[in-house]
């Protein structure tokens, strides 16, 4: 068997970031030998200028949407987001599969080897089956009213079934889209459903999330209003959206917390110890070029990482961002936290997003066997980010 030799101006392992004199070594298929120092290697070395780093892992992404890329304002806010989506999303079918193949492609050019990839129908499953990316796959499934609860679950699970004849079981699994859009009643379905471990769920995205949930006041109403929804049935409990919804879940899930644009202090307290990297673990996702897109407002990123959260790097949609690269959405973390080291944040990008999707076994880190691809961030100058950045995948 061959191997491939590839040196850089520093190597980021999936940990850290190693020193110029490191060489990373795989065979000809992509699994990783060893990493070594450079006078124990011998020649046939490919240089790079830049840093080598794993395959970016996406935690969070809706390729099924790609065909709605430029296609809504920038910040219209949630709900004009929202009431877009659904009432404009239905395209001729091809147009779809040409745009999710589009996507795709750029995400394995930008670097990109692992997705989360949100669900509301089958359209990607035989575009998966060959991709060149590791997928799991989030079936998506919402319903606010309590008597659809059903309806809605049985439904999800028959494309869940379709996912699932075609990807290994633990690739796919059952989830709820947002706490303003499922019911209690179906809650209830999906936590008690066998097998079904690792969730996610769209999280505090804006102030009316908690403030309906708090109060039942404020733009969500309109939501409802627009979409003919009867929530007459609801009484807001007083507290936050994270604080109702989270205690739903009891069957030791995994989960991907994502957007979390007003998640405070107080939430992180109120789910700890499920915050600080335990087993099953729950992970905050931050997509903040989709945030900026559509609200113009990003997390409170700082106190995150003071609470010790396991953070996930996700694009969203290329309905809700200009591209899908995670490179992109590194460099809009930096540029609006630069006290956050740049290896701490390649490290939610890589090694914390495999873990999250459970695809450490094989991506994430520069680890002897795994397949994380390799990709060359170039122009970084060691501890600066600057617009002209780019990454580019070299196996």
């Amino acid at each position: 068997m061959g191997y491939r030799k590839f040196k850089a101006e520093g190597i980021f392992d999936g940990y850290q970031l190693m020193d110029a004199d490191q060489v990373l070594i795989t065979d000809t298929g992509g699994a990783v030998v060893e990493l070594v120092d450079k006078l124990d290697v011998g020649g046939d070395i490919e240089e790079f200028r830049g840093i080598l780093c794993p395959g970016f892992v996406n935690s969070h992404c809706h390729l099924e949407l790609s065909h709605m890329k430029g296609l809504i304002p920038e910040r219209t806010g949630l709900v004009d987001f929202l009431l877009t989506i659904v009432n404009k999303r239905h395209f001729e079918e091809g147009t779809i599969l040409q745009a999710i193949v589009d996507a795709e492609e750029e995400m394995w050019r930008n670097g990109i080897s692992g997705v989360g990839d949100i669900c509301n129908n089958a359209l990607t499953v035989s575009i998966k089956k060959n991709a060149r990316l590791r997928y799991h796959n989030f079936i998506e499934t919402s319903g606010f009213t309590p008597g659809i609860a059903l309806d809605r679950f049985e439904g999800a699970k028959k494309i869940l079934d379709i996912f699932q004849s075609g990807f290994n079981l633990q690739e796919s699994t059952l989830v709820p889209h947002a706490p303003y859009s499922v019911s209690p009643e179906l809650f209830e379905l999906i936590n008690d459903m066998p097998g079904n471990g690792l969730l996610t769920i769209h999280n505090q995205e804006s102030t009316a999330e908690d403030l309906f949930f708090e109060k039942g006041e404020g733009e969500l109403l309109r939501l409802y209003r627009d979409l003919n929804i009867d929530i007459s049935f609801f009484r807001p409990g007083g507290k936050k959206s994270l604080q109702t919804w989270l205690p739903c879940f009891n069957r030791n899930q995994s989960m991907i917390l994502v957007h979390n644009v007003t998640t405070t202090a107080e939430d992180l307290r109120f789910s700890q110890p499920a915050t600080l990297h335990p087993q099953p673990q729950t992970s905050l996702c931050l997509c903040p070029n989709a945030n900026l897109y559509i609200s113009g407002r990003l997390p409170d990123v700082p106190e995150f990482v003071k609470g010790k959260c396991h953070l996930v790097i996700g694009t969203d949609s290329l309905a809700s961002n200009h591209q899908l690269s995670i490179l992109e959405e590194i460099k809009t973390l930096h540029r609006h936290f630069p006290d956050i080291a740049l290896s701490t944040i390649l490290q939610w990008a890589t090694i914390n997003g495999a873990r999250a999707l459970q695809m450490e076994g094989e991506l994430g880190s520069f680890e002897k066997g795994k397949r994380p691809g390799v990709v060359v961030i170039e122009g970084w100058d060691g501890g600066h980010l600057s617009m002209g950045v780019n990454a580019r995948r070299v196996m």
